[in-house]
């Protein structure tokens, strides 16, 4: 069986390609924007894709076309699979039907830490033996891909509340049917698709209905929205976490504490920074704890976890300075981010590069958390080319320490004008931000000797 998949290089449908190519169909497809690390994802696992959406793609002839999300009305190859009544499937729907269907799935939901709590989880179960089958919008470093199938009874995916087609506009998520089921967090986001948070909370309580009575739902008791969601209708036993008289996580720097209504389980000593992923620990070890790993087992694992491919990963060190990339582009995870880099590197300067890329940010809908998110750094760059709105006035209350560019090439030059060594480049975008992290350590590198800037 062949598919052509439209939008081949989003971490979904990404994912989704790879799990069809272990099954043995023959898989194809196309997408607008190509970059790492999925197109290299690809290129490894033999899938062939081309660039663009033309209509003539049409000639392939592929048993159904899967149509990813990011492909809307008026697409050319939509238009003709249309006009044609060509067979097509969206890429959630497809995967309930032929990955997801006898499997007990682990669905990791919410606004923040999805992909790294998939990731985790993946690992804890894998590091028990169970050799799950996952897919996760991400690459998790332990595994080396983002998907894979398994003939284990366990699934892991990664939740997403965004809509799943332009032919179906539901939550991905309500396709997936968990027994075990994590509510991270819950904010306003993805304002291209929900007008308000109320709107996501409707997406999540549609979500708690489809939970069986013999499952599990594993939820941050810290968050107003999960709850209000819950008390909303409820089928389905909780475990709380992150509250006094639930599981909690506290601790500082790469060390914390595992504790049960104050009980203290055990000690986790890892690589990651932040209270995030203390959070994200936490609900990874409970969603594990209910398939019947132990938790000191899970922190045996999580001592083993190598993090996510643009998770705060170093992409090189240059002259003292070393260069992170991550996906960050949400103001809570620019500031959670940086406030977990803030922990680990102390008085050092950090100089934050932020890409505002995703359709909401884009839309200007967070324009006015922006500067307070990214107020733990020392410098701010921020790219503003293609926006509705004036960064410059919003990263005003900033002052000096933060500057706008509408040009890629001048905005590379001030970063490397003003980064002395023992300084931390954070750079920031949910896309490939133009290779900025390959080329600011190639002109880093060009320096025998880089001058050194006095903290703002």
């Amino acid at each position: 069986m062949h598919i052509h998949i439209l939008g081949i290089c989003g971490s979904f449908m990404g994912g989704i390609a790879v799990l069809a190519k272990q099954a043995g169909y023959k898989v194809t497809g196309c997408d607008a924007n190509i970059y790492p690390p999925m197109s290299n994802q690809l290129e490894k696992q033999d899938v062939s894709f081309t660039q663009g959406f033309t209509a003539d793609q049409v000639k392939l002839k592929p048993d159904v076309f899967m149509v990813g999300n990011v492909v809307t009305r008026g697409n050319p190859l939509v238009e003709e699979i249309l006009n044609r009544g060509l067979p097509y499937i969206s890429g959630p729907q497809w995967l309930a039907e032929h990955t997801l269907q006898g499997k007990w799935v682990l669905g990791i939901a919410g606004t923040h830490g999805k992909t790294t709590t998939a990731s985790m989880l993946a690992w804890i179960l894998e590091r028990a033996g169970l050799k799950p089958g996952f897919l996760i919008g991400g690459v998790p470093e332990n595994f080396g891909i983002s998907a894979r199938l398994s003939d284990a009874e366990f699934f892991v995916i990664e939740a997403d509340e965004y809509d799943t087609a332009f032919f179906d506009k539901r939550s991905k998520f309500l396709h997936y049917r968990p027994r075990t089921t994590v509510l991270n967090n819950l904010e306003f986001d993805h304002a291209d698709i929900f007008p308000d948070l109320a709107a996501i909370e409707i997406q999540f309580h549609h979500l708690v209905r489809t939970l069986p009575s013999n499952g599990q739902i594993i939820a941050n008791g810290c968050d107003a929205s999960i709850r209000r969601v819950l008390q909303r209708g409820c089928w389905t036993p909780v475990e709380y976490f992150g509250v006094e008289d639930g599981w909690q996580a506290k601790g500082a720097g790469r060390s914390f504490i595992i504790s049960d209504k104050a009980e203290t389980i055990g000690a986790v000593k890892w690589n990651l920074l932040g209270e995030h992923n203390r959070m994200n620990a936490l609900a990874a070890l409970l969603a594990a704890r209910h398939v019947g790993i132990p938790v000191k087992a899970g922190i045996e694992a999580l001592e083993k976890f190598s993090s996510v491919k643009r998770r705060m990963e170093i992409r090189g060190v240059v002259n003292g300075i070393t260069v992170y990339d991550d996906f960050a582009h949400h103001p809570t995870a620019i500031r959670t981010t940086l406030e977990g880099l803030r922990d680990q590197v102390d008085g050092a300067r950090i100089i934050a590069v932020l890409e505002p890329r995703s359709n909401t940010m884009k839309m200007g809908v967070m324009k006015d958390a922006l500067a307070a998110s990214l107020a733990v750094a020392d410098r701010v760059f921020c790219y503003a080319a293609n926006l509705g709105w004036d960064a410059a006035a919003a990263l005003q209350p900033l002052g000096a320490r933060a500057q706008t560019f509408n040009d890629l090439q001048q905005l590379l030059a001030a970063v490397v004008g003003n980064t002395s060594p023992g300084d931390h480049v954070l750079i920031m975008s949910n896309g490939d931000f133009g290779n900025i992290h390959g080329k600011l350590l190639e002109a880093l590198g060009q320096f025998s000797e880089i001058p050194v800037h006095p903290r703002a």
